[in-house]
């Protein structure tokens, strides 16, 4: 058993964070999905390196716009990542199939130029929804707090979702809330697949920056801590919610918990183990996804163990001494406007490229 049907065991998916032409057609997705890969996500960052960086592309372009030379740059750049989209859907529908709906899904996410525009995510949302026509689909929408009431109106007409962009236990709450919401309105809930994106290594990073600013020896002795700290307390947060009574009624419905899913968890800092974040959040009802490096690292040498529920006391022991130094809540709703301006950034950029490769 190789680490990740291992990691399966123990009621964890693995997906992959990562997403390219070559790797659905040249057969390479479907020998990782026989190897035990349960799903894969997509960002805007990830679609502009695997457009942009390669020419793996430029025969599609190419075809588009000899039927199409009037297109618009962000029609085209849609086209693309939506074949991309519907050729991994499926290979991933037997996985969907098999699990009964819980993996075998691939992400898409709505435009990050929308981030704080409710109205304008519900209606990108429901668009890409129709445009990809897969059932196996999940549209990403960031953790805003405009995002939010999109997320609970969306899930309420049925379309799978991955909340994105958390970082807090508010974060989470929120977004646990907005779905319990969203699927009481659902006819069929039963049919709704959702995950929660908490982001992992982000916090590490910033968070170590501000205690080595600070330099005291308590201060550094609490480097590397946060950000596994702060997931496993949300996860206990999410055992709370949904195996208790605030979930109770819609499960009694049919209604499939919001899987933790575990962003932004390949290590960071070359000080750190390469599968740290990975080791140290396997746990029943989560998602890890990763990219391809992490992936192979973890197979290569990873440790698979049932790790996520322990060290609690340890945890909040950590957060509590890091919040006598440092503003945790600030610094998690500052990185979730990094992480939306990270992929506004990178849009623009894919954008941009893709207009210079139409001129060419």
């Amino acid at each position: 058993m190789n680490q990740l049907q291992a990691v399966r065991e123990l009621g964890q998916s693995i997906w992959l964070d990562y997403i390219r032409r070559d790797l659905i057609a040249g057969g390479k997705l479907r020998r990782m999905v026989a190897d035990g890969l349960r799903g894969m996500t997509s960002n805007p960052t990830i679609f502009h390196k695997a457009i942009t960086e390669s020419n793996e592309y430029d025969a599609a372009i190419r075809a588009i716009l000899k039927k199409e030379p009037e297109i618009d740059t962000q029609t085209l750049y849609e086209r693309l990542a939506i074949e991309d989209i519907r050729m991994t859907a499926d290979i991933l529908r037997p996985v969907y199939e098999a699990s009964n709906r819980v993996d075998g899904m691939v992400s898409l996410e709505v435009s990050p130029r929308l981030a704080y525009d409710a109205e304008g995510t519900l209606a990108e949302a429901r668009r890409l929804w129709g445009l990809v026509n897969r059932p196996n689909l999940m549209i990403k929408v960031p953790a805003t707090t405009e995002g939010i009431p999109a997320v609970a109106a969306l899930l309420g007409e049925g379309i799978n979702i991955n909340v994105t962009l958390m970082f807090s236990m508010k974060h989470y709450e929120d977004v646990a809330r907005a779905y319990i919401s969203g699927i009481e309105k659902s006819d069929s809930p039963a049919a709704i697949t959702s995950v929660a994106s908490f982001f992992v290594s982000r916090v590490d990073t910033y968070v170590d920056r501000e205690l080595e600013k600070i330099g005291t020896d308590e201060a550094l002795a609490l480097r590397g801590k946060a950000a596994i700290a702060n997931t496993r307390l949300v996860y206990r947060r999410f055992q709370e919610i949904f195996h208790g009574e605030e979930f109770a009624v819609q499960k009694k419905r049919g209604a499939r918990v919001q899987r933790p899913l575990w962003g932004s968890t390949s290590t960071k800092n070359p000080a750190y183990p390469d599968v740290l974040y990975v080791e140290e959040l396997i746990g029943p009802d989560t998602v890890n996804t990763l990219p391809p490096e992490t992936i192979d690292a973890f197979c290569d040498h990873g440790k698979v163990s049932s790790t996520l529920g322990s060290g609690l006391p340890e945890a909040e022991k950590a957060l509590n001494d890091l919040n006598k130094g440092i503003d945790l809540d600030a610094i998690t709703e500052q990185l979730q406007k990094d992480g939306v301006k990270a992929f506004a950034d990178s849009f623009e950029k894919l954008l941009g490229s893709l207009e210079e490769k139409r001129k060419a």
